[in-house]
């Protein structure tokens, strides 16, 4: 009498979220990790890049054309920022957009006052309407020259927010503005990530303990001094212009807010690839 076996079928594993990418784009893992890490999620740890891929595969944004990359945030850590591109293709992938519209204000003289974006959904009867104001987003770059179409960039980014509650990403504007963004956005799921993200299964992380808390400060929005200096800071490509900048560090009277800015010319001096000389007390290139 035979018997009858029955044979155990083991579960395929699940694909790590950069191997799932990397199999969108058809490159090695191993290699698109080292890519991402020189590259639009530079500066990001391990377990800041796991999360970064995450959200990017969560909305089907490419970081390969920066449709959405690392912004080290104001008092440390990486936010997930996406660009305008990043923001229009989330809304044209998803089944219920149906085609937007925009409605600008201007005052008396001509000036421009605010930009609604106007999004239609098929499952909605009336449309989703965002206004954004000028006032409330300038900002002292060369980009926002082009008042119009940065205006219509904000309404859109806000309306998109509203529309379809894209959560857990924001763009440059928003993470240079606001200390301490990092830690909103980066998802809790992250954190348990192995720091090998090609690893199978995950292994046991110990849990880092929190950092003291920034000295309190008033808004950003109520020091204009230090706002354009975080600008020049962000514009610099030279050591003549970041090392102006540093010197303006002391001008900033708010403690909290000179330590913020003296933070952005060391993460500037960074990117910038440029070394702290003692003698000189300036920086100079590498």
């Amino acid at each position: 009498m035979s018997e009858n076996t029955t044979l155990a079928v083991q579960p395929a594993p699940k694909a790590s979220a950069l191997q799932l990418m990397a199999g969108k784009y058809s490159v090695e893992p191993k290699k698109l990790l080292e890519t991402l890490k020189n590259t639009v999620f530079r500066g990001a740890t391990d377990d800041e890049l796991v999360a970064l891929v995450v959200v990017a595969n969560e909305y089907g944004l490419n970081p390969l054309c920066k449709e959405i990359y690392a912004f080290p945030a104001k008092g440390g850590g990486i936010v997930p920022v996406v660009s305008i591109d990043g923001w229009i293709r989330m809304m044209n992938d998803h089944p219920q957009f149906d085609g937007i519209d925009y409605e600008f204000e201007h005052d008396e003289a001509g000036k421009l006052i605010a930009c609604t974006s106007v999004i239609y959904r098929k499952d909605r009867a009336k449309p989703v309407r965002v206004t954004e104001y000028m006032v409330e987003c300038r900002r002292n770059t060369d980009p926002w020259k082009m008042e119009h179409r940065m205006l219509r960039h904000k309404a859109t980014i806000q309306g998109a927010r509203v529309a379809f509650g894209f959560s857990g990403i924001t763009d440059e504007d928003d993470a240079r503005a606001t200390p301490g963004l990092a830690r909103d956005v980066t998802p809790k799921a992250a954190r348990s990530e192995p720091h090998d993200p090609f690893k199978e299964p995950p292994p046991e992380i110990d849990v880092v303990a929190e950092s003291a808390p920034e000295p309190i400060a008033p808004p950003m929005e109520d020091n204009p001094t230090l706002l354009d200096l975080l600008d020049s800071i962000e514009l610099s490509n030279t050591c003549e212009e970041l090392n102006t900048c540093k010197v303006k560090c002391a001008e900033i009277e708010h403690e909290a807010h000179r330590e913020l800015a003296k933070k952005s010319v060391v993460e500037k001096a960074k990117d910038l690839q440029l070394v702290w000389d003692k003698a000189t007390l300036q920086y100079k290139a590498a």
